[in-house]
């Protein structure tokens, strides 16, 4: 089942940015564990390291002891107080270095390597990397000490952006740059550049994403709950405390990952916290979870944020997605219950990109030419892209035309026995239903034809089958002269 939509001129959205928002989430989790490097190295280059820390005025430490008040049904550190903690850290270090009242603006994604249990000590580092015009990262190490048995290890790491707010008078606070004084420090100097860049483009494609409405597919798993923000729950500025709203957020997510496994899950990734707007005391925050997917040992949960007053519109704060497993009694994944997909249609937008990155590609090699049709292979990894070039004599708005209307390649195509719509989505998406005994699939080009994926139920529906995605099909037409052209 595809959704075909017609492009011109359409130039990187969703697949570029995936393929850079997880290698610079690889590369940045790298340096990370670069900087931290070894806990028991760490202990034994305690005093060179206590002399590199002290070069940094931003660095702000938190230790705290973690009490039963602290912890979940496990006698574990809850993942909400932790994040309580981690955003106040964060706060302070910015708040040092800016010399003025800050908010969180986004924490990017945190994997937590491991569990804290109750009487064990939690420490928290904190440092600004680098200050831009008015906001600025900072760096969050979360480390774990036993007491009595005499160890440490790592938690996890996380990268927070903040902002500063308008003085009294409305100006924004100019910050003033960090200045690098060690060779950690400026590597994640560089690497910061980068990663608010990747930001950027990954909050552009996660709006669009949300604007599109949930994939509401297991409907037992949503939940619903609704906080009065009261003072206890503000920071120094009378805004809702960004860590308060996460822990919430991890609350919801909980109970919708426990109603499909019937289980305690236990939180393992959180997938960027982005605030898109304050909220103050007075505020009643809605929270709303649900399960988007289940794998074989884990689960996705998406959760959405909004405050409203007594009176006038409900405000977007945040949006976030949480993975969760379910451990067994010897620490492993446990293997979760399938779910069957609602009957939502969700059309997919990163194959218009895929196709013309892929197609873009300079390693194509030519594996045969015969009567004007030629035949290129590229390898990456485990997949093999298959590329075929024709010179037809049409021009390149007619053959655009002929490809396009899927309805017409019956006519002149022998591979379409039938095609059927079966489903207008908008003016420029449609779905069709293709009935045909082999499908071939097929630098900026003047037309692309892409073949969207979409999470949609067989048509006709069959039992216990959904449809697939597509990773990257379609056409690009390349006008060759004024009655030609290169498919």
């Amino acid at each position: 089942m595809f959704s075909v939509r017609l492009y011109k001129y359409c130039y990187y959205i969703w697949w570029k940015t995936n393929l850079k928002v997880n290698f610079l989430l690889r590369l940045a989790s790298t340096m990370s564990s670069r900087l931290s490097g070894d806990l028991e190295k760490e202990e034994e280059d305690e005093e060179e390291e206590e002399e590199e820390e002290s070069l940094n005025p931003t660095q702000v430490k938190m230790s705290q002891i973690v009490m039963p008040c602290h912890s979940n049904h496990r006698q574990e550190l809850s993942v909400g107080q932790l994040l309580k903690w981690m955003d106040s850290t964060a706060c302070l270090s910015a708040e040092r270095h800016a010399g003025s009242p800050c908010v969180t603006a986004s924490m990017d994604d945190i994997h937590f390597e491991h569990t804290i249990s109750v009487g064990q000590v939690v420490n928290i580092k904190a440092k600004v990397n680098r200050a831009f015009n008015t906001s600025m990262e900072v760096g969050i190490q979360v480390t774990c000490e036993d007491l009595f048995a005499d160890r440490h290890w790592k938690v996890c790491h996380a990268y927070a952006t903040f902002v500063t707010q308008r003085t009294s008078t409305g100006k924004k606070v100019i910050l003033k740059p960090i200045v690098p004084q060690t060779q950690t420090e400026q590597v994640e100097y560089s690497v910061a550049a980068e990663r608010r860049r990747v930001r950027m483009l990954h909050d552009d494609i996660i709006r669009d994403l949300l604007s599109l409405g949930s994939i509401q597919q297991a409907e037992k798993t949503k939940v619903e709950s609704v906080e009065l923000v009261l003072p206890p729950h503000a920071n120094h500025q009378v805004n809702t405390f960004g860590g308060q709203i996460m822990a919430w957020m991890v609350n919801v997510a909980t109970i919708a990952a426990s109603r499909l496994c019937q289980a305690h899950p236990t939180l393992r990734t959180i997938d960027m916290f982005t605030f898109r707007g304050p909220s103050q005391v007075g505020d009643r925050l809605l929270l709303r979870a649900i399960v988007n997917n289940a794998f074989k040992n884990s689960m996705e949960v998406g959760v959405r944020a909004e405050a409203y007053q007594e009176e006038g519109p409900n405000r977007h704060i945040n949006s976030a997605f949480m993975n969760f497993e379910v451990l067994d009694k010897n620490g492993k994944p446990c293997t979760l219950p399938r779910i069957r997909p609602e009957p939502v249609v969700y059309l997919s937008y990163n194959n218009v990109s895929a196709l013309k990155m892929l197609a873009a590609r300079n390693n194509w090699r030519l594996s045969s030419e015969k009567d004007k049709v030629r035949l290129y292979t590229l390898e990456e990894k485990s997949m093999l892209c298959v590329r075929v070039e024709s010179e037809v004599d049409v021009p390149a708005h007619r053959a655009f035309g002929f490809l396009s209307e899927l309805r017409n390649r019956t006519t002149w195509d022998t591979h379409y026995k039938e095609c059927e719509l079966i489903h207008r989505v908008d003016d420029e998406d449609f779905l069709y239903r293709v009935v045909t005994p082999s499908v071939r699939y097929g630098a900026v080009d003047p037309y692309v034809i892409a073949l969207r994926s979409v999470s949609l139920p067989t048509y006709p529906p069959t039992e216990q089958f959904n449809r697939g995605e597509v990773l990257c099909a379609g056409f690009t037409i390349l006008e060759s002269t004024n009655n030609t052209s290169l498919v």
